[in-house]
């Protein structure tokens, strides 16, 4: 039975908020959406005053993209009901939602870089006559948009792609300002600015609130939440935990508790027997040497100077929320990215920084995040994608060995238990979990010694979880060396030995896995107290 939904008092509304009994000018009833294996919405209900700053807060994965995705006409819902000024409506469009009013700023912003910012700001709205546009007018336009956020230093003409990460976000306000916008749903807006640009951030929200504009505020930060919030519905495995909490006032335990209640089940293989450290096991309590050393690794901008070692056995997890800098680690250790300081090691030797195939030889495995389009070709055969990495062991004078291909292929797969089993099937065609078995299957083939897993559960049902979490823990257990990233504290705390937990670019905190549990992690990396 889901849990009840704790129905609190908003208590006294913010001068900007309109009064908690009025009609609220945005409601959201029984939304639910499904994806393939996924149920992203649960009957999710969401009310929004005119003026308000709304905040919603959750775990990633707990549907908070979905919800606004569907508010802004980018997702259909499955079922329920969306009333705006008391009216039903649906948007069927991203372009509908903003002729109702509803703008939307997403954490990955939609700017053309190539683009001016007048022609961003008017983009699809362009100031015309006839079909003319009128430049002269909208750089007019687009000059009294930015100063009205504050910015006038903003040149209309640049082209965005020049501009620093903070200006760009204004230009996507100054987007939806040109609009005749009732509400803004701004998607982690913070997250690239500096503390004297998130300053400006929240006077520019209190302006807006100030002529009655309501804002949903979606943010991992609760000091934020706190400062700049009125009140707090709360999202989990895409259900309402809470609806209606005062920011100001609700504990950052609650929050944490309402965040990390489950329905999923979670089953892990068991750790080996001894709870020490596979390095520790020795009689001589020598430990090993890594296989992989990162030593001062920084990317500037993206993580700050790391110190990493990985142990053949070993699980590492790294845990953190989105824009934490651990999908850029993964990618920096592959040789995908190029680092700004310090180096990788594997068995001692420095590898060649941004070099992938430097990197795949000495015996490095990246499984990414986005496996279909970042590491399958969706519409090859499962002998294709499993031998992609190792194709030279089967060419003899340019010529492919096609038996002995789809052989090795067939008895990688097989120890996976990948299903169907069949070796000349398309990709595509699989499901999400047996798509991430051909993908660790390439690393198997490859007999990679160090794999790096970023989010290897995404988009795979509950049963098939447990399967992959079975192979995970085999490899460990022959002697791979495994990096993992999931978005998921249970899954890092559940199948991790070690686990490094990061804020903001900065490990602040490293502990076996044992000595950890949900609620210290999003502590953590919520609030960021940093290990003695």
């Amino acid at each position: 039975m889901a849990p009840q939904v704790p129905q609190v008092p908003t208590g006294p509304p913010s001068p900007a908020a309109q009064p908690a009994e009025s009609a609220p000018l945005l409601r959201m009833s029984r939304i639910t959406k499904t994806f393939p294996g996924v149920r992203a919405l649960d009957g999710v209900d969401l009310d929004v005053q005119a003026g308000e700053v709304h905040c919603l807060l959750g775990q990633n994965g707990a549907g908070k993209s979905t919800l606004i995705k569907v508010l802004a006409g980018a997702h259909q819902p499955d079922s329920g009901e969306i009333h705006w000024r008391g009216e039903p409506v649906r948007p069927a469009t991203p372009a509908a939602a903003m002729r109702l009013g509803i703008a939307t700023i997403y954490q990955e912003l939609d700017l053309v870089e190539h683009l001016s910012v007048t022609e961003n700001i008017f983009l699809g709205n362009e100031v015309a006559v006839r079909g003319v546009v009128r430049a002269r007018e909208a750089r007019g336009r687009a000059a009294a948009l930015l100063r009205r956020l504050g910015h006038p230093e903003i040149d209309p003409d640049t082209a965005v792609g020049a501009l620093p990460a903070a200006a760009q976000q204004i230009v996507s306000m100054a987007r939806a300002l040109s609009h005749d916008v009732r509400l803004i749903v701004m998607d982690e807006p913070s997250a690239a600015l500096d503390p004297d640009e998130v300053d400006n951030l929240f006077r520019i929200v209190g302006g807006m609130t100030a002529d009655g504009v309501a804002v949903v505020y979606i943010s991992h930060r609760l000091e934020e939440i706190r400062r700049i919030g009125d009140r707090v519905s709360v999202l989990k495995d895409g259900r309402v935990a809470a609806r209606g909490l005062p920011a100001r006032t609700t504990g950052t335990g609650e929050f944490v508790a309402l965040m990390t209640g489950r329905d999923v089940q979670y089953v892990f293989p068991r750790r080996p027997v001894t709870t020490e450290p596979l390095h520790d096991r020795v009689l001589h309590k020598v430990p090993p040497p890594p296989v992989l050393c990162a030593e001062g690794l920084a990317r500037e901008g993206e993580f700050e100077p790391l110190d990493l070692e990985l142990r053949a056995g070993e699980i590492t997890g790294l845990a953190g929320l989105v824009g934490s800098g651990r999908s850029e680690i993964l990618e920096t250790l592959a040789g995908a990215r190029r680092p700004t300081a310090g180096r990788v090691l594997v068995d001692g030797r420095p590898l060649r920084p941004g070099d992938v195939t430097a990197a795949v030889r000495a015996g490095v495995g990246l499984a990414p995040e986005e496996r279909k389009s970042q590491a399958l070709l969706m519409l090859e055969s499962v002998t294709s994608n499993v031998s992609l990495s190792a194709l030279p062991r089967f060419s003899t004078g340019g010529w492919l060995d096609r038996v002995r291909e789809r052989a090795e292929t067939r008895f990688r797969t097989r120890g996976l238990a990948l299903h169907p089993d069949d070796p000349d099937r398309a990709v595509r065609t699989l499901s999400g979990g047996n798509q991430q078995k051909v993908v660790l299957a390439r690393w198997l083939l490859r007999e990679c010694r160090v794999l790096l897993l970023d989010e290897p559960t995404r988009g795979v049902d509950v049963g098939a979880r447990a399967e992959l979490y079975g192979v995970i823990r085999r490899l460990a257990d022959s002697g791979v060396a495994v990096l993992l990233v999931s978005s998921e504290v249970p899954e890092v705390l559940g199948l991790a030995d070690r686990v490094l937990v990061l804020r903001e670019g900065r490990v602040v905190h490293t502990a076996p896995a044992r000595e950890l549990d949900e609620h210290r992690v999003l502590d953590l990396v919520m609030e960021g107290s940093p290990s003695c």
